[in-house]
């Protein structure tokens, strides 16, 4: 959860990384030298049924994951499945990416926990030999998908500092509703459902678990979602 800003630092001075959290924002800076192709918050929404019918394509994946069907995935289940795939991640890296994308701290990771960790899996081996691991974990056919959330994250971090802003996310609000009076209320509704332990700064992992609610997605949820963004 994060700590309590003093009157002198920073949000980000206050966030405390872990050692999977700083290899996630290196990979994001890494990819935000290279700029995003999205010009508009209001093209990121236009997208959204496209990326829903996409991300609920996961569901079969998650089912194999899901050994006891019971509707989460638990540490042991997530170790055995990387080590029946080949997937390389150390038991350190497995442990760190479950405490991530056990977002709930329920110690089981629900269906939109999971789109979390796949794309996390996504961001982290993007050198040629991890096609192994994303081809066995049934990712080939979603890099487009998750290829533009973190071009939506890229977007919004006009600072290019691996995170986003209060002030970023009504930078981009505005741009889309400008002259609207309820753009500030959007921009800040919309952030406080990304900035899930209330630190003040987005990380890419709260903002793909807030992106999977924005286009419908919920918790266990394998009907077909509404969105109303």
């Amino acid at each position: 959860m994060g700590g309590v800003v003093g009157k002198n630092e920073s949000p980000k001075a206050a966030v405390s990384e872990t050692k999977l959290e700083a290899r996630i924002n290196e990979a994001i800076r890494r990819r935000e030298v290279e700029g995003s192709t999205i010009k508009s918050f209001n093209s990121i929404i236009l997208k959204f049924p496209k990326i829903d019918r996409s991300l609920r394509k996961c569901k079969a994946t998650f089912g194999d994951f899901d050994e006891d069907g019971n509707g989460a995935i638990d540490r042991g289940e997530l170790k055995r499945c990387f080590h029946k795939l080949e997937i390389s991640f150390t038991d350190e890296e497995v442990n760190d990416l479950f405490e991530a994308c056990d977002i709930n701290e329920d110690m089981g990771m629900k269906f939109n926990e999971f789109i979390v960790l796949l794309c996390l899996v996504y961001l982290l081996k993007e050198d040629p030999a991890a096609e192994h691991a994303k081809s066995r974990m049934g990712m080939l056919n979603l890099e487009a998908t998750f290829e533009t959330l973190v071009d939506a994250f890229v977007f919004l971090d006009k600072n290019k500092d691996g995170y986003v802003s209060k002030n970023e996310m009504v930078d981009a609000i505005n741009e889309t509703t400008s002259g609207e009076r309820s753009s500030g209320r959007i921009a800040m509704k919309r952030f406080e459902e990304m900035d899930w332990d209330k630190n003040g700064m987005v990380n890419f992992k709260e903002f793909v678990f807030a992106f999977t609610r924005w286009v419908g997605i919920e918790e266990g949820d394998d009907d077909e979602g509404e969105n109303d963004v």
